[in-house]
């Protein structure tokens, strides 16, 4: 696990395991009993605060050296089409932690400026160090009120990050890696990091897939929970004519344990730009598992819908704040936190 100096503890190694692992021929990095699951494998920070990239061409160089061979088309091209977007890159620089930093002062004085000359016009007062404290005080409830809530809101599924990620996890998961973006505040400086965190998913598979056939007397209730804790979760995308026509009947007659969660907005490249602006149509897609799916593709879907979001919480360590007296500890399948995957899907979902 990472701390907040940005160093991931399981990628110190000593000597005498660097000089076994050279003499060793190189084995599957899916048999390494080395790694466990939250392990941060990779961490790598954004070139720049104000425009966020990552060098992910750096990234699978790295991740080579440590024995996950991973294809460009299941990690590079995937994360680029989900951060490298402009409307994306915003959205990381207006919602980071830095950004609230300092929106928090600036945000206090237009507050203090606009109570004061309210309360001035319609409440006389004779002593103004009485007006100033009061309307000092409103304006720190405020201020301190709109940050808890932003900062509250960072912890949930975000859908202009976590939800766009959720085709990279799915590629990933079968390398045993989970990815996600989270950034914190430390010294004044922000630190923003694409972090890359070993997870073998098949134990909370199991487990969450026996949560729901344990559930399945009671699917309506189970699916009315989903639909409430998911219902916002919403998947807009463009596509072409020519794609809803060919795709629609593969989407309807296809199980949604086969679909992509989240589709790959670089297709039809080779079509002039101005005939695929004019031939878009929007289409939307929910994330709440399907009721006629099997508990097992129900539990694949939310485990991939929710890795970003609980990678996001474990490597910024803010797991430790999750009520958990409901989960069974002895299911635990991280030992770097106090709630593994399943759980945390337990907690925030099924509960």
């Amino acid at each position: 696990m990472e701390d907040k100096n940005g160093v991931c503890h399981v990628m110190e190694e000593n000597e005498v395991d660097f000089q076994t692992r050279q003499n060793k021929p190189q084995e599957n990095n899916y048999d390494r009993p080395r790694w466990l699951n939250g392990q941060c494998v990779l961490s790598v920070p954004t070139s720049s605060v104000l425009n966020p990239s990552f060098d992910l061409t750096l990234c699978r160089a790295k991740l080579e050296r440590d024995g996950f061979q991973i294809p460009v088309t299941d990690m590079e091209d995937p994360l680029r089409t989900a951060l490298d977007v402009p409307s994306v890159r915003r959205y990381m620089v207006f919602n980071s932690a830095l950004f609230h930093l300092i929106m928090a002062p600036v945000l206090y004085m237009v507050l203090w400026c606009a109570v004061f000359s309210t309360l001035h016009l319609y409440i006389p007062v004779s002593d103004y160090w009485v007006l100033c404290l009061s309307v000092s005080l409103v304006a720190i409830f405020l201020t301190s009120a709109i940050i808890y809530i932003l900062h509250h809101s960072n912890k949930e599924i975000t859908m202009n990050l976590d939800v766009r990620l959720i085709q990279v996890n799915e590629l990933m998961v079968k390398h045993k890696l989970l990815v996600a973006v989270a950034d914190w505040v430390q010294n004044c400086t922000g630190n923003m990091q694409l972090f890359f965190v070993y997870w073998d998913i098949s134990h909370c598979l199991r487990t969450l897939s026996e949560t729901l056939e344990e559930r399945s007397f009671v699917v309506n209730d189970t699916q009315n929970k989903l639909k409430k804790k998911m219902s916002h979760l919403v998947l807009v995308t463009e596509v072409t004519d020519a794609d809803s026509e060919a795709g629609g009947s593969d989407v309807e007659h296809s199980s949604d344990e086969h679909r992509p969660l989240l589709r790959n907005e670089d297709t039809e490249c080779s079509t002039a730009s101005s005939q695929r602006e004019a031939n878009k149509v929007t289409t939307s897609y929910s994330l709440i598992p399907n009721a006629s799916l099997p508990a097992q593709a129900k539990a694949y879907q939310l485990l991939v819908t929710y890795s970003s979001a609980y990678v996001k919480l474990l490597v910024s360590e803010q797991l430790l704040g999750l009520p958990n007296h409901r989960v069974h500890p002895q299911r635990n399948h991280c030992p770097m936190a106090s709630l593994c995957l399943c759980q945390y899907i337990q907690t925030k979902v099924l509960l």
